[in-house]
């Protein structure tokens, strides 16, 4: 019997992390203006575990939220020393918890199967052969 796999995301200081056990439910990545603010970077990259695969968390964290496009209120968690956001909640989802995959700082990590909110991914970035959503339809979210 293989055991469950555990893994630990933090912040880039090491102050706030979240514990998971388990695969997660998918792993999908987001061209949206709002993750790419959020990032800095060009689209975010997730990891949406359930709840019930959250060991711990610990560390003081800040929280922000807003407004999805979709209408529900999206609670993101981050460091307040150095400012990377760790993982984040949707009110509408609330057995699943979402956790920035380079907050996991793991090379091997798996995949994305899927990207959404493609209609705003910058033109000269080239992405692997998934599964591409011009926006991210209730369809799209993990149950």
């Amino acid at each position: 019997m293989t055991e469950p796999v555990e893994r630990e995301a933090a912040c880039s200081c090491g102050q706030l992390r979240i514990r998971t056990t388990g695969a997660p439910s998918i792993v999908s990545s987001c061209h949206c203006l709002e993750c790419q603010r959020r990032t800095g970077s060009l689209f975010g990259a997730a990891a949406f575990f359930p709840r019930a695969g959250i060991v711990a968390i610990e560390g003081e964290r800040s929280t922000w939220r807003r407004q999805a496009d979709s209408g529900a209120w999206l609670a993101f968690h981050f460091c307040p020393k150095c400012g990377s956001t760790v993982f984040w909640e949707n009110e509408r989802l609330p057995d699943i918890v979402s956790v920035a995959i380079g907050a996991f700082a793991d090379p091997h990590f798996p995949a994305p199967v899927r990207t959404v909110w493609t209609r705003t991914k910058h033109d000269w970035l080239g992405f692997p052969d998934i599964p591409h959503h011009p926006e991210s339809p209730a369809t799209l979210v993990p149950r």
